[in-house]
This record gives C-alpha cells, sequence and structure tokens, in this order.
C-alpha cells in the first residue's frame, strides 16, 4: 500500500492523521 494506494487510501488516511492528531491534542490539553 503505502505509495501505491494514492488514490481512495490518501483521503482516508488523511482523515486517520487529523483524527489521532486531533485525540493527541485533545489529550494534552486535559493533561
Amino acid at each position: 500500500m503505502g505509495e501505491v494506494g494514492y488514490g481512495g487510501y490518501n483521503s482516508v488516511g488523511a482523515i486517520l492523521v487529523l483524527f489521532i492528531l486531533l485525540v493527541i491534542i485533545t489529550a494534552s490539553f486535559w493533561v
């Protein structure tokens, strides 16, 4: 996958990264 799945997996990966970043930022605020 990785570089080959730049078609449909790109958007899904971007959403996943954004979601993980949001969780990390929220956790940092609560600590």
